[in-house]
C-alpha cells in the first residue's frame, strides 16, 4: 500500500471534487438509451485498483460524501454504496496483482454493477416509494454496458494523474527483469 502523501491527499481530493462536479453537471445531462453513464463507482473503482484497498474505501467514502451532498440525498448512503466498490477493487489489486490491459474494464463493470444493485438494495430497504421493476434492471444494465465502453480513457486519465505519486510495485519491477533482457538460469549456454 502507498503511503499517503500530501500530494497524494490533495490529487485525490481533487479528483473527487471534480469528478462529482462533471458528473452531476455535464455527464447526467447526457441520456443513452434511457439513462446515463456513471463516472463515480468508475473512479472510486480505479483509485482502489491503483493505490489498494484502504486508500479506494477512503476515496470511495469521501466521494459518495461528495455527490450525497451534491443531490442533497440521504448522507452516508452513497459512501456506503462505494466504500465497498472501491474496497472491492483494492483487495483484487493485493491479492492477484492483475495486470492485463483489460482489468480495468472488467473492474469498472464489477463496480457499475455493485454501485447499481447496491443503491437499489439500501433504497428498497430503507423504505422509498419506488416501483420495483424490470426497468430499474434495464437501467442497471445499461449503465453497467455504457460504463464499460467509458472504462479504458477514465481509466487513463486517473491513472495519469495518480501514478507520478505512487512508488513502483516490487512486484512489477522484479518481473521486469526477465522480460527486459535480464538473465535466465535457462538461458545459459
Amino acid at each position: 500500500m502507498p503511503a499517503l502523501t500530501p500530494q497524494l491527499a490533495l490529487r485525490l481530493l481533487v479528483l473527487g471534487l471534480g469528478v462529482v462536479l462533471v458528473q452531476v453537471s455535464a455527464v447526467s445531462q447526457i441520456t443513452i438509451l434511457g439513462t446515463n453513464a456513471d463516472l463515480t463507482p468508475l473512479v472510486v473503482a480505479f483509485v482502489g485498483l491503483l493505490c489498494g484497498s484502504v486508500l479506494g474505501a477512503t476515496f470511495g467514502f469521501v466521494a459518495g460524501l461528495f455527490v450525497d451532498m451534491a443531490l442533497l440525498q440521504t448522507l452516508g448512503l452513497s459512501s456506503l454504496v462505494y466504500i465497498a466498490c472501491g474496497y472491492g477493487a483494492g483487495r483484487l489489486r493485493e491479492l492477484r496483482d492483475p495486470a492485463h490491459t483489460l482489468t480495468p474494464i472488467a473492474v469498472g463493470a464489477a463496480a457499475t454493477a455493485v454501485a447499481g444493485l447496491g443503491f437499489s438494495v439500501i433504497q428498497f430497504l430503507l423504505g422509498v416509494d419506488a416501483p420495483v421493476s424490470w426497468l430499474l434492471v434495464r437501467d442497471i444494465l445499461v449503465t453497467v454496458a455504457v460504463n464499460t465502453i467509458i472504462a479504458l480513457p477514465v481509466y487513463s486519465v486517473v491513472r495519469r494523474l495518480l501514478m507520478p505519486l505512487l512508488p513502483d510495485d516490487p512486484r512489477r519491477r522484479r518481473r521486469r527483469a526477465y522480460t527486459t533482457g535480464g538473465l535466465s538460469p535457462i538461458s545459459r549456454a
